[in-house]
């Protein structure tokens, strides 16, 4: 067992390649966009990895974020699929709880029932769920219907950064992950081959202030074992001074919209189970349930 705040690039490297068999074993990545990116760009002080070995060989990688003074701190955890069955999932799990202190929040992406076992077996009750939601772009769209004094237009990389910022911290000031978003976790994005301003949609008022945003995404074919380019309402965000005016409705079509036109088949958002305003509206729009993911918290 190793417990680590920073990882070598071969240990890196070790990690992604579970990831990566452990993704095709179970159609569905074990780690999220965020610790994905911890890995590439680094951790941050305070955070810690726990990876556990079988010989020469990594069997198992766990993830926890940098201590929140309001919560347990939130992670990951994957054993390699070569290694299961052995009680390395438990022995893993154990590690990262005494890593936690204790205590921590953990995914389990795709609801499998071996983690719900595994997590009932240590004490840890479900705290919060993860809807995947999709849509065929095929279903009709409507025209998106502004309020009256806002117009869109699309991100500009190296002005718009930090009134994005203020208006993304605005509208999530009570989501647990987005709304504590800094320049680097920003400009980490900016970096990504996937990144795309033509695809970035604000809603911006007479005066140029931000009153909304829409951030899509397009995921390569072959990304978590899919078979074709697959689109995403990546963020959708409004000031709360526009909630009820439509906006969010008329920011979702927009990307919607231009998701279809780029040929994209399928497109996918998350959404918290227990947000029935965003569901409502995305069941609307002809999204569905896909998948579900799962945080246990001790």
């Amino acid at each position: 067992m190793d417990l680590q705040e920073r990882l070598d690039e071969n240990k890196v490297a070790a990690v992604l390649a579970l990831v990566e068999a452990a993704s095709e074993a179970d159609g569905v990545p074990p780690l999220n966009e965020e610790s994905m990116l911890r890995l590439r760009y680094g951790t941050g002080p305070g955070a810690k990895a726990v990876l556990i070995y079988e010989g020469d060989d990594l069997a198992g990688f766990a993830h926890l974020d940098p201590p929140d003074p309001d919560a347990a701190p939130s992670g990951e955890l994957v054993v390699h699929p070569a290694f299961r069955g052995r009680g390395l999932g438990r022995r893993l799990l154990e590690a990262t709880l005494e890593a936690g202190g204790g205590h921590a929040r953990l995914w389990a992406h795709g609801d499998h029932p071996a983690a719900a076992r595994l997590a009932a077996r240590l004490g840890l009750t479900r705290a919060r769920s993860l809807w995947q939601m999709r849509r065929p772009s095929s279903v009709p769209l409507g025209d998106p219907v502004l309020p009256d004094g806002v117009r869109l237009r699309t991100f500009e990389p190296g002005e718009d950064e930090d009134a994005w910022l203020a208006l993304n911290a605005l509208a999530f000031a009570t989501h647990p992950e987005q709304g504590s978003w800094t320049r680097d976790d920003l400009a980490h994005r900016e970096r990504e081959p996937w990144f795309d301003p033509a695809g970035f949609f604000l809603a911006v008022r007479q005066d140029g202030s931000l009153a909304g945003f829409h951030w899509t995404k397009v995921h390569p074919a072959g990304e978590g074992g899919e078979s074709e380019p697959l689109g995403e309402v990546y963020v959708v965000g409004v000031d709360p001074a526009e909630r009820g005016t439509g906006l969010g409705r008329a920011l979702t079509i927009a990307g919607l919209a231009h998701l279809r036109d780029r040929g994209l088949a399928q497109v996918l958002l998350y959404v918290d189970e227990d947000n029935a305003a965003a569901t409502r509206l995305y069941e609307s729009l002809g999204f569905t349930r896909s998948t579900t993911d799962v945080m246990y918290s001790r």
